[in-house]
């Protein structure tokens, strides 16, 4: 009898057909999507190094396990609990340390070069300005690290990202200095900007206070950080509206000022008026009592203090030739603002063109008499910061490269070690490069080594809780959950 005549057969054939196609289909289909899915990474073995609390917890986790998936931190605990995934690529980090990568709060971001030496020496993330020292950000670099802009707000700005923009060229254009705009372009200002991924604001010199007041509400409200390098606006008034973050030693000083010094700045935030403010600030003996006053005042408020020492780091002692760091080989000087000699380290300090007809001796005792009149200042500048450091405010780590002797990237390891100096623990200061931006400014995508953080990772050879040089011991660099070729970064594609 032919199968086809068989009824009960031919029910049996046709079953058992579709159970084989069935059965091929969830095969190629469970193939496809195993395919499809990006192998997990595994750190396995190391010590996290627990940066929570302002760097002032210390619970690390030894012989863990740090799964990524996807550009992301999926798992995290001890290797007696975590379940590695089959098939997953594993990193050995036995012996090894395990953060964050590290966040430049401000810098520039011009160009590959910088891209490479920040991301060869751990910085992941960069908070960039484009102005005229720094030059303009550069949004095509790759590989580069994470680039949040950003832009000045309320005043006239030739380099605002905005100043582009047909509807702003005229409006932003600095004739002949930067105004102030009014707050109906302040607001189309703000929105404007926020569309183009403006993470951050720089509310500087010329903004008065009532702008500056209504400016930090608003930024706010918008989900948008602020940086405050104030004149017009008195320093007490924009931290008391809420400024998350206050720029630069050798700036920020301005908030002992009194008023009868505080007042001319309104009407002239960049001229004398602003010098002879400026001056009054840094000659303050650091035991007087507004210095103090204003330290605890800083202390007790929300803004964070972000020094970057490392614009002042050749002026400060002990400081060493940063052109002999194997980054520095991709910088060229010629981008940089007022760059150290390559031969000695140290800036330049050139005198003025009449003294070019003085014999050698008398010049070289001009450069000389000026070095030391600005390293002075710089440790004036200083020694007012350790009082405002023994009220203990917040501290967020920041290059300001490569602007006076600090560079892309290299200058992220000095700020670390310039913060250890004025007497932060190495944790503090490495939290300063991570956790406590996702603390003060809620970057709950960075800063931490914790599930449904960014997997931006270094793994170090060396306790960096010891010695904060130990940061710069790095062993495998990860962005993005890509482990990335650190020696190959030495080397720009041309």
């Amino acid at each position: 009898m032919a199968p086809c005549d068989n009824p009960l057969q031919a029910l049996i054939d046709m079953r058992r057909d579709r159970f084989f196609l069935a059965w091929f289909l969830a095969l190629v289909l469970g193939s496809v999507f195993a395919w499809s899915q990006p192998i997990p990474l595994v750190l396995s073995g190391g010590t996290v190094i627990d940066l929570g609390n302002w760097g002032r917890s210390a619970s690390d986790l030894h012989d863990s396990v740090v799964i990524i998936r996807d550009g992301k931190i999926t798992d995290i605990g001890p290797r007696t609990t975590i379940v590695i995934p089959k098939g997953a690529r594993i990193l050995d980090c036995t012996g090894k340390y395990i953060i964050p990568g590290l966040i430049d709060g401000f810098a520039g971001m011009a160009g590959q070069d910088e891209a490479n030496a920040n991301l060869y020496m751990g910085v992941t993330t960069v908070v960039a300005s484009s102005d005229d020292r720094r030059g303009h950000v550069d949004l095509h670099a790759n590989p580069s690290p994470h680039i949040y802009l950003l832009d000045s707000i309320g005043i006239a700005d030739d380099w605002s990202l905005l100043a582009a923009d047909p509807a702003w060229k005229d409006k932003l254009r600095e004739v002949p200095h930067p105004v102030e705009l009014s707050p109906q372009d302040t607001l189309r200002q703000l929105t404007d900007t926020a569309k183009l991924g403006t993470r951050v604001l720089w509310l500087g010199p010329n903004l008065t206070a009532a702008n500056t007041q209504w400016i930090v509400t608003r930024a706010h409200q918008m989900g948008m950080i602020t940086y405050g390098e104030f004149a017009s606006t008195p320093y007490r008034v924009g931290i008391e509206a809420g400024i998350d973050a206050l720029l630069h030693m050798g700036h920020y000083e301005l908030g002992v000022i009194p008023d009868e010094l505080q007042r001319p700045l309104v009407d002239d935030p960049l001229g004398s008026a602003a010098t002879t403010a400026f001056d009054y600030s840094q000659r303050l003996p650091p035991t007087d009592v507004h210095v103090r006053s204003y330290a605890k005042f800083l202390a007790a408020h929300h803004a964070a203090l972000m020094p970057t020492f490392s614009t002042y780091y050749l002026q400060l002692p002990d400081h060493r030739n940063l052109w002999n760091e194997p980054a520095a080989a991709l910088l060229d000087p010629a981008r940089m603002f007022n760059p150290p000699s390559r031969d000695t380290g140290e800036l330049n300090y050139p005198i003025s063109a009449w003294a070019h007809h003085l014999p050698g001796i008398s010049q070289r005792w001009m450069e000389e008499s000026q070095r030391k009149k600005v390293d002075q200042s710089a440790m004036r500048l200083w020694h007012i910061n350790e009082v405002f450091f023994a009220a203990s405010p917040h501290y967020l780590a920041a290059s300001g490269a490569p602007v006076s002797g600090a560079f892309s990237g290299i200058s992220m390891h000095t700020e670390l070690e310039m913060l250890v100096r004025l007497g932060l623990t190495p944790r503090e200061a490495i939290a300063a490069a991570t956790s406590n931006y996702a603390a003060q400014f809620n970057w709950n995508e960075l800063g931490l080594i914790g599930v449904g953080r960014r997997a931006d990772v270094l793994v170090l050879d060396g306790d960096p809780t010891v010695t904060v040089w130990n940061v710069r011991r790095i062993v495998n660099l990860i962005l993005d959950g890509n482990v990335l070729d650190r020696d190959a970064l030495l080397s720009l594609k041309k």
